[in-house]
């Protein structure tokens, strides 16, 4: 009797095993080491992954080694994709990124793509891998095979079972899955790149928060219709100035060092006490990019420390009208402008954007002729803008202009004949440091000519100035090493400062003035309108309470009252409310209104 099973098929069959399992150790090791970081539950884990994947793929083109050799090339570009956006963002791909495709393509120009020596040895091993696949020989049938097709059934619900599995917290935490997604290098980490994304599947779409019901929420919310609102005692309603600005911090919050001279010596003369303005420090949402969220929590009052980190609500939750800061001025008979001077494509603004209630969007095409530093339109030039709109507009109708600038944008390690750097960092020796630094200087000059200009008008007339959030890991590494931290292991506290970027809010007639006025971009719309006298809405009303119960709410930082940190997740009562009403505003409310 002939053997059908022998010792050369078991040897094979184990071998068969051991390709996808070296695909994914290279995939890890474009950004560290799998070995000493990514816990063994998690190895085990990934590796059964790739097993699937590449059973599914052996069942569908019926040739091993084209399987193994599509899994390999898969691996390397994403791996190859993760280590540039780690790079360029800090934080690794998620799901969501695939969103955002057009937004990043849009400017991938301004970034240096030269591959390290990481990406270089282990894109040479991957290639290796790929060539010596040439020794496997195992086919099954044509490509036409309906049984083969029928069995790649098995490996495919396997698959899907087992994301499942991966995605229930029990299972998670009694095999030490790391699934806390505020800090998704760490994950990533210790989870494995391909663990890590399958669990982040699970949050591409909201649960309902526990005890949520639709009509209570907009009962609840009707209950701060009635609470007390300022008036402005009869004054006509300010013109309202937003300018929010691209990459502008202030790096010495991350510590000491020395510059040639002042990069925003406006802004902290104004941080030193100035009439009729307010300043302090915002705690925003994101680091390094996703502008998006730092504007729609301004524009929303919602916050993304009840989203998964790394989602974009532009593109994943708004869909239609819903209420912002501007859909509000806009009922209280204000003129609505959103002003971009970059492609209206980027994260769906030109769509976003009149859903919110702007009643007029100017993007790039709106800027021709306006001056650029480096290759984007100069912040004087927004300054021009928002001036010439001021000047155009309908005698006695109010203006809100939101503007979201681009001249700061990464990356920085490249020169450009319009543009010499001329503040210097002098504790380390970083064009990158020196470029970011002359960029806040001419930002810093725009805000000066702004509130000049505006300083000599006649109509009451506001402007709110903040960052987006800090540059990438390019420009903090110097500064926090300078000061005894590490880019890369940073404790809680010190995580903190990469979330803060300064903010101003002036006025040209009378508001109580006040220094050191941290918040958080979800609370900065509401206490606006109310250092204002701009009249707010019953979702501002709750959230001004909210703010004396908790006076930053944010991923990575959630502060009450009384100085304790703590995290939305560790707190219930006012918290619970919030959680509920944002539900209620993102996808329920508009259906009310």
């Amino acid at each position: 009797m002939k053997k059908i099973l022998t010792w050369k098929h078991i040897l094979w069959g184990v071998l068969a095993f051991v390709p996808p399992a070296v695909f994914f150790y290279l995939l890890e090791f474009y950004t560290h080491n799998p070995f000493e970081e990514v816990r063994p539950w998690a190895q085990l884990f990934n590796v059964v992954l790739f097993e699937l994947i590449a059973a599914i793929l052996f069942c569908t083109l019926g040739d091993l080694r084209r399987a193994y050799r599509v899994l390999a090339v898969a691996a390397m570009v994403f791996g190859l994709a993760n280590a540039y956006v780690v790079r360029f963002r800090t934080n690794p791909i998620v799901p969501w990124d695939i969103l955002s495709w057009r937004t990043a393509v849009s400017v991938a120009d301004n970034y240096d793509f030269t591959p390290d020596i990481r990406m270089v040895v282990v894109t040479l091993l991957f290639l290796g891998c790929i060539a010596a696949l040439h020794l496997v020989k195992v086919a099954w049938g044509g490509f036409v095979n309906p049984k083969r097709w029928l069995a790649g059934l098995v490996p495919l619900a396997a698959l899907l079972v087992f994301s499942n599995v991966l995605q229930q917290e029990s299972f998670q935490n009694s095999h030490r899955l790391y699934n806390k997604l505020f800090t998704p290098v760490f994950m990533t980490e210790v989870d494995g790149i391909p663990v890590t994304f399958v669990m982040n599947l699970a949050y591409m779409s909201i649960d309902k928060p526990d005890g949520y019901d639709k009509e209570e929420a907009g009962e609840l919310l009707l209950e701060y219709e009635s609470a007390d609102s300022p008036s402005g005692s009869g004054e006509p309603l300010p013109n309202l100035i937003v300018v929010m600005d691209e990459a502008f911090s202030d790096p010495a919050v991350l510590g000491d060092f020395v510059v040639n001279q002042d990069y925003m010596p406006y802004l902290h003369m104004l941080q030193q006490g100035y009439e009729n303005t307010v300043t302090g420090m915002l705690n925003v949402s994101v680091c390094g990019g996703n502008t998006a969220n730092t504007e729609f929590e301004f524009l929303t009052g919602n916050t993304m420390a009840f989203l998964p980190q790394g989602s974009v609500p532009y593109q994943q939750y708004i869909s239609g009208e819903c209420e912002t800061l501007a859909s509000h001025l806009r009922d209280l008979g204000y003129e609505t402008v959103a002003t971009h001077p970059y492609n209206a494509t980027g994260w769906e603004r030109d769509v976003v954007y009149p859903w919110m209630g702007f009643s007029d969007s100017i993007f790039v095409e709106g800027y021709a002729g306006a001056s650029r530093v480096r290759d984007y339109v100069s912040d004087e030039a927004c300054v021009q803008k928002i001036i010439s709109l001021y000047e155009q507009k309908e005698e006695g109708k109010p203006l809100f202009v939101f503007n979201v600038t681009m001249q700061n944008h990464g990356g920085y390690d490249e020169a450009y004949p319009n543009f010499t750097p001329d503040v210097l960092a002098d504790d380390f020796d970083n064009f990158s440091v020196d470029q970011y630094l002359s960029l806040l200087k001419l930002s810093d000059q725009a805000l000066s000519e702004l509130i000049a200009y505006f300083s000599g008008v006649e109509e009451r007339t506001a402007i709110v100035f903040f960052g987006d959030h800090q540059p990438n890991d390019v420009i903090a590494a110097p500064i926090l090493a300078q000061n005894g931290m590490a880019w890369n292991a940073l404790s809680e506290e010190e995580l903190a400062l990469r979330y803060q970027v300064p903010y101003v809010v002036w006025a040209n007639y009378d508001i109580k003035e006040a220094q050191g006025a941290d918040t958080s971009v979800n609370f900065l719309g509401a206490e606006v309108f109310s250092r204002l006298g701009i009249p707010t809405s019953a979702y501002q009303n709750f959230l001004l309470a909210l703010s004396e119960e908790y006076p930053v709410i944010s991923p990575v930082r959630t502060e009450k009252s009384d100085g304790t940190k703590t995290s939305v997740s560790d707190e219930e009562g006012m918290m619970d409310t919030y959680r509920k009403l944002q539900y209620y505003q993102l996808f329920d409310g508009k259906e009310d209104r």
